[in-house]
């Protein structure tokens, strides 16, 4: 309980509201922050825990903003 309390208090403190502030937003952010940096698969399987890499893998399941971004960094390299 008390990790959850200060998930949720640091949350409100830097003005985040909704669903992804909570302790699953802020998981699932972390994910896709790694895969969108280039971070294997396999390392990020490993760091959230999951027995199956395809579990990992939605988080590699960009949409949008993050498409686009991915995308760009394929042509700067």
């Amino acid at each position: 309980m008390t990790g959850w309390r200060m998930v949720h208090w640091v949350m409100a403190e830097a003005g985040l509201s909704g669903p992804a502030a909570s302790p699953k937003g802020l998981r699932h952010a972390f994910g896709v922050a790694a895969v969108s940096t280039g971070i294997p698969l396999n390392l990020v399987q490993k760091w959230l825990g999951h027995a199956q890499l395809s579990t990992t893998a939605i988080y590699a399941n960009a949409s949008g903003d993050e498409e686009q971004t991915i995308a760009r960094k394929m042509w700067s390299i």
